[in-house]
């Protein structure tokens, strides 16, 4: 789960246009409306929650294969999966902090994507081998009761989401070289204790997974009349300005903030986004190609298809053409910082103020920190005035 830290009344923020290097030429007021970026918005919004889906119904998939018959195949099967997954899931990121379906007060990003997550409170682990839910069988492994026990007690309590099955599938990271290696034995009746519970507790948490992704495809389905994207296509300026929000505050407060300068001050692996994996490098990109992608009015479907169409950035730029290529080149930028991070992550972040890794991590960090600054301005250069964007704890 993100910790957001707190919330600041910012002035301002717009668009531009970027993604793998040149920009289109600039289309004119006549042509690229607010109405027009927030219609195609909704599009991209849609695509990539149902990418996040099918991939999310693959890893089922997978899951299910490897519950039936437990094998060192078929886990690394289930985290090839789960890697394609996080993927497209990375990229939705940028669809948030503005109260919409995925994080408004009943929406289900806390069950979807936690983090920092205690291992313990979901299963045993190297000082505390009884530990957790799935070693205590007086509690039902339902959908209803994992969701229940979420952040019961405290927000790293967390019992369900896209952490909680990178842990059941790679368990802890003692490995510096790498990620996680839990053996499939763990899920082996008579090799591990409790292993028929953690499997049941693998394909649950799973199939709750599933359920928040598709409530999240219905919130933004086309052509529907009440329903979250209609409301939002009728939005006119306020839903331009959620657009603004939603990107600046992953730029800033989460992204740079609670993702990358947390763990580089703190050195510490639990600060990792994606530790049982070391997928945290991978997390960067995504969420920055994310921001990129709605900054474009660009995605690359799963199946290799590219959505395109009206635009932040050609919105900005019948405004303010140099500060349209400015952002644009600024986010680009902050795509190609966070590919030069390496993996491991929690090796990234160790050592001195020169170490070539915490070097990179801090470029990353710098390139989005200005970002967020053009993307305040470029808003500005629409007319959009006040934005409340999430600010990164001090």
């Amino acid at each position: 789960m993100t910790r957001l830290l707190m919330l600041l009344a910012v002035l301002a923020a717009a668009p531009a246009w970027s993604q793998s290097g040149a920009a289109p030429a600039a289309a004119t007021s006549s042509v690229v409306s607010a109405a027009g970026v927030a219609r195609h918005y909704g599009v991209l919004v849609h695509a990539n929650y149902e990418d996040a889906l099918n991939g999310a119904l693959a890893l089922q998939q997978t899951i299910a294969a490897f519950v039936a018959a437990p094998s060192a195949d078929g886990l690394a099967a289930a985290r090839k999966a789960w890697l394609e997954a996080r993927e497209f899931y990375g990229q939705s990121e940028a669809f948030r902090f503005y109260g919409g379906p995925i994080d408004d007060d009943k929406g289900p990003e806390s069950r979807l994507n936690a983090w920092p997550l205690d291992e313990s409170f979901i299963d045993g682990v190297k000082d505390q081998p009884q530990a957790g839910l799935i070693n205590d069988r007086k509690i039902a492994l339902t959908k209803k009761t994992l969701a229940s026990y979420n952040e019961r007690g405290g927000e790293e309590n967390i019992s369900t989401g896209w952490h909680a099955i990178e842990f059941l599938l790679w368990g802890q990271d003692f490995n510096d070289a790498g990620p996680g290696q839990r053996s499939f034995e763990d899920f082996v009746d008579g090799k591990a204790p409790n292993a028929d519970r953690r499997r049941r507790y693998l394909s649950v948490v799973t199939e709750l997974l599933i359920d928040d992704l598709r409530f999240l495809v219905r919130a933004w389905a086309p052509s529907q009349s009440n329903n979250y994207r209609a409301r939002f296509e009728r939005g006119g300026n306020e839903s331009l300005r959620k657009i603004f929000v939603g990107l600046g505050s992953l730029s800033r407060g989460e992204l740079a903030g609670e993702r990358l300068e947390v763990a580089l001050a703190s050195q510490d692996q639990e600060d990792e986004h994606s530790c049982f994996s070391d997928n945290t490098h991978r997390d960067a990109v995504t969420n920055a190609l994310g921001i990129e992608n709605v900054w474009l009015g660009r995605y690359k479907r799963r199946d290799g298809s590219l959505l395109q169409g009206p635009s932040l950035r050609e919105l900005v730029a019948a405004k303010d053409a140099a500060l349209a290529e400015r952002t644009t080149q600024q986010i680009a930028a902050s795509v190609r910082a966070a590919e030069g991070i390496q993996a491991p992550f929690d090796r990234e972040v160790i050592g001195g103020r020169d170490a070539p890794g915490r070097q990179r991590v801090q470029k990353t960090i710098d390139s989005l920190v200005q970002q967020s600054k053009d993307l305040v301005a470029a808003a500005a250069a629409v007319g959009i005035t006040r934005l409340t964007l999430v600010d990164p704890k001090q």
